[in-house]
């Protein structure tokens, strides 16, 4: 008797041990099972230059882009959002603190230089760029068919835009002499600005018009660039339009009011918000299509073999609201030519 009491007692210290873990299991299994089921979501990182005042229709159109692919937040994906403030220069410390989350793609919705950021904080983690001007003269992918590397999105030629949007500011101003053209000096690398610039003045003097190029790198620039505009004696105006610029669109286009300058943009965010006149892509379904190579790319894709979307539709959008109070009488060759008249 004596003998045997220890194995009964040790015997019973293990039956109590083995049902304390049990009813701890059960107890911890589901926060358990809900760690591990976050650990299996995917996790896209998504760069915005500013979630305040940009264009809300083009950041819906991305959200709805991975609704519609099925993807819903919180349950079958994680977003960790990053927004830049208005400030560019924010860009590379947002971007490395996704990097260091090792998120599974990287969606950058800042232009030319988000993408650019991104692209030099990791070689291995996908990126997708949305509304891009020229990614290969800007340095982001070596070709449009085949990206090469870890990085895809969509372009919205901007250097075909910028000749057109002159050729536009003529019909509908068609006693104009001189035009004014208003860009961001540090939006893209020197050599594609100054390449841009070089066939701006070349189809300037296809349509016999004096170009003048006027810079500003942000909304404290704006006076002092309209200031420089009117004493060039500009009778128009194009903006090359940035997401800096877009998310001012409402101060650009006071000012342009305020000079009495018809102007066209490059987005038909501006003509809604008041502007005269833009010719140019879908930004909103540019951001869309993001949505959708981040859901090919989560399936496997590799981005360098996606090639960089480009646009299919360019549309031409008319404000004759703003016509009026600018006193300028569109031509009727151009109204019937335009996609929407805003009257």
């Amino acid at each position: 008797m004596t003998a045997g009491k220890p194995l009964t007692d040790e015997v019973e210290l293990q039956r109590r041990a083995f049902l304390g873990f049990f009813a701890g299991g059960l107890l911890s299994s589901p926060l358990a099972a809900l760690a591990q089921l976050s650990d299996r979501l995917p996790r896209i990182g998504y760069v915005t230059l500013n979630r305040v005042e940009g264009d809300p229709r083009s950041r819906e159109a991305f959200f709805q882009g991975l609704r519609d692919a099925g993807y819903v937040e919180g349950r079958n994906l994680t977003i960790e959002h990053r927004d830049a403030a208005g400030q560019t220069e924010r860009f590379p410390a947002l971007v490395a603190e996704l990097v260091a989350l090792k998120v599974d793609v990287i969606v950058t919705a800042g232009g030319t230089l988000a993408a650019l950021a991104a692209k030099r904080a990791t070689t291995t983690i996908p990126i997708v760029f949305s509304a891009v001007g020229d990614p290969v003269s800007e340095g982001i992918v070596t070709s449009l068919a085949r990206p090469g590397g870890n990085v895809t999105g969509s372009s919205v030629l901007s250097a075909e835009l910028m000749g057109k949007s002159l050729e536009l500011l003529k019909q509908a101003v068609p006693g104009v002499g001189r035009v004014a053209l208003l860009m961001k000096p540090d939006a893209m690398p020197e050599r594609a600005k100054n390449d841009r610039i070089k066939a701006a003045h070349a189809t300037a003097r296809a349509l016999d018009l004096k170009l003048h190029v006027v810079e500003a790198r942000g909304p404290e620039d704006f006076d002092r660039a309209f200031s420089e505009i009117t004493r060039a004696r500009a009778g128009a105006l194009s903006v090359h339009a940035t997401p800096v610029f877009d998310s001012a669109r409402r101060r650009l286009i006071d000012l342009a009011d305020k000079n009495r300058l018809p102007t066209v943009y490059s987005f038909r965010g501006y003509v809604d918000a008041g502007g005269l006149m833009s010719y140019g892509p879908d930004l909103a379904d540019a951001n869309r299509r993001a949505a959708i190579y981040v859901d090919k790319i989560l399936k496997g894709a590799k981005p360098g073999d996606l090639p960089v979307e480009q646009p299919t539709k360019f549309d031409l959008v008319i404000n004759l609201k703003t016509a009026k109070t600018l006193r300028l009488t569109i031509p009727q060759s151009l109204l019937l030519r335009a996609d929407q008249v805003i009257e």
